[in-house]
């Protein structure tokens, strides 16, 4: 089934959605009283707004109430929020499908309308969203039919900038101050951390790395990267392979020795017969890693180390991070 829809019904069905909103104010005796106290919340909350984003200004006439979200990050960031959107697609290396498992609870009533690459624009429409948010580099080609359903913000990319696209998406949604304080509280988290992290190790901070396997060479996940700076965030060394400005250096089962570190953290993309994983952990290379000789190598999740991209994500990942260096987490 083609899931683009043209953008002459997409019109229609925007048009018809924005009539069917003009229309439930309330009953004609109160109209005026309904009129005026949305005018005042909309003015208490800052809207309408413009938002400037990585594909244009979205106009967004009132609060956004139905959202959906295109991408696992900005899944992360609208619940964190305290939104359950009306929409979302699950992580695109998910095999199995469904949404992660740590947001479980926040999204019991959230449609799916993937697949992420090709997203179900009928679906979308359908579900009547007054904001939709996404990136650049997940849907670009159908910004135009996403923005013909409801208003689009589009950060430029995902994954290191998350912090960045946070402060945007919170723009959109009215939730400014929000964003704010849990990102200053997970920064806060992380800091207390660190500083627990380095009395243990007698003043010196011990070097972390980071190992994804997927469907191809070996990933190393470097500096320019969503995990990279929470470990930043943290205060952890890197390996010098790791020690780079990139996001991923990707190394084959002969150089995989430099994923050594004092901490090695381990996901799995996929399904771990489709990738290297068991192939890679066999060869002698990676039995003579340091880490694997002190058993200091940790399986994480791969959607909150990965796929997270967000405040709820990285804190899950201070967690794994305090358990493998032996101190308790942060409150």
């Amino acid at each position: 089934m083609n899931r683009r829809l043209p953008v002459a019904v997409l019109a229609v069905t925007l048009s018809a959605t924005l009539l069917a909103a003009c229309g439930s104010n309330g009953d004609g005796a109160k109209g005026g009283d309904s009129a005026s106290s949305s005018a005042q919340a909309g003015a208490v909350a800052g809207f309408p707004r413009s938002v400037k984003h990585a594909a244009g200004t979205a106009e967004i006439k009132s609060q956004p109430k139905r959202v959906v979200v295109l991408d696992s990050g900005e899944l992360d960031d609208v619940t964190l929020l305290g939104i359950t959107p009306v929409g979302a697609v699950s992580p695109h290396m998910k095999t199995e499908g469904g949404f992660p498992n740590y947001l479980k609870d926040k999204i019991k009533d959230t449609k799916d309308v993937g697949p992420m690459n090709e997203p179900n624009l009928e679906l979308i429409a359908s579900l009547k969203p007054d904001l939709i948010l996404s990136s650049k580099v997940r849907h670009a080609k159908v910004y135009s039919q996403l923005n013909a359903i409801a208003p689009t913000v589009l950060a430029e990319t995902t994954g290191f900038p998350w912090k960045e696209n946070l402060a945007l998406y919170a723009q959109a949604l009215g939730k400014e101050d929000e964003a704010k304080k849990a990102l200053a509280d997970y920064e806060e988290r992380a800091h207390k951390l660190g500083e627990a992290i380095k009395a243990k190790y007698n003043g010196t901070m011990p070097t972390a790395s980071v190992v994804r396997f997927v469907a191809g060479p070996t990933r190393l996940y470097a500096k320019s990267s969503y995990s990279g700076v929470v470990l930043k965030d943290v205060g952890l060394a890197r390996p010098a392979s790791q020690d780079v400005d990139q996001n991923i250096v990707e190394v084959s089962a002969e150089q995989v020795s430099q994923a050594d570190a004092d901490l090695v953290f381990v996901t799995t993309a996929d399904d771990p017969s489709k990738t290297k994983e068991s192939e890679v952990q066999q060869t002698p290379v990676w039995q003579g890693l340091n880490a694997v000789k002190n058993n200091k190598v940790f399986n994480v999740p791969d959607e909150t180390w990965m796929s997270g991209i967000g405040v709820q994500a990285a804190n899950a990942m201070l967690g794994d991070i305090a358990k493998a260096a032996g101190v308790d987490a942060p409150k």
